[in-house]
């Protein structure tokens, strides 16, 4: 790439530079912003090789299979090289032409694609297979001496684990949970969730920590059980509410008493002015 950026102005080429370096850096994590800086690239630098691979790749992980297939097209007539050929196979998969994939596949460029590019462009092929439902054929596609050797290649995790997976998707659970095993084995950088698969065939289910951390005890008593400092304070609630209530029942009481005494009052007040006056002598 360094090479091919040589034939652009020294400011453009740093320009350009920096794009697909961000390129790189972020397709994976923001596939999105990733694409943004390879339009940046592509506007500024078009006739560049490196800038129409980098463009496809950014294009093909945010599945826009039509552009990316276009770009890698670019690339590969300014190259000449074949390389590209798998994830292009790929683009037509997700285009929906899972027969031009097939094709693709027994192509003469094949033939000229390293060992791990061939791994690639049968992996392709398995997957237009299942496309088409065709398990079986799937099955038999990914059948190759890479699968059946002991030693780990780049290649090796991903070819089992797709392996792994037609066989469960055609109902053959025994011979999938072997090569989910064989998977793991082999998947030292964690490129596949064939362990999750695994535990999942086996029954196993995970709890997430922080569902753990809820069921620890607080204050001496599990979460979700009322604490017992909690039914204390009920208690003294209780016993608050049945003071309050004493209080204002006795305060009705000595209300109720004060009126009946000013009621007794009254009666006699009532009594002495109804009672006959005696003339005085």
């Amino acid at each position: 790439m360094r090479q091919e950026l040589l034939s652009l102005p020294k400011g453009l080429a740093e320009d350009v530079s920096r794009n697909l370096v961000m390129v790189a850096r972020l397709i994976d994590e923001d596939p999105e912003t990733a694409y943004a800086y390879s339009r940046i690239a592509l506007r500024l630098a078009s006739r560049v090789a490196a800038v129409r691979e980098a463009a496809g790749f950014a294009a093909y992980a945010n599945q826009k299979f039509s552009e990316a297939l276009a770009e890698f097209r670019a690339a590969r007539r300014m190259t000449g090289s074949v390389e590209l050929w798998p994830v292009m196979a790929d683009c037509e998969r997700g285009m929906g032409r899972p027969e031009k994939a097939l094709e693709m596949a027994g192509a003469p460029e094949v033939q000229k694609l390293d060992k791990a590019s061939q791994v690639e462009m049968r992996l392709v092929a398995a997957g237009a297979r299942r496309d088409m439902d065709q398990l079986d054929a799937a099955i038999v596609t990914l059948q190759s001496p890479e699968l059946a050797s002991n030693s780990v290649q780049p290649w090796t995790a991903r070819l089992r684990y797709a392996y792994a997976d037609a066989l469960l998707a055609a109902g053959r659970e025994g011979e999938a949970r072997e090569w989910f095993a064989k998977t793991v084995e082999s998947d030292k950088d964690g490129s596949t969730d064939a362990s999750d698969r695994l535990a999942e065939m086996d029954g196993v289910e995970f709890v997430d920590a922080l569902d753990d951390d809820d069921d620890e005890p607080v204050n001496g008593t599990a979460a979700g059980a009322a604490p017992e400092l909690d039914a204390e304070d009920d208690e003294d609630d209780e016993d608050d509410e049945d003071d309050e209530l004493a209080s204002e029942t006795a305060a009705t009481d000595t209300v109720t008493d004060d009126v009946d005494d000013l009621d007794d009052e009254d009666d006699e007040d009532d009594d002495e002015d109804d009672a006959p006056h005696r003339p005085q002598d």
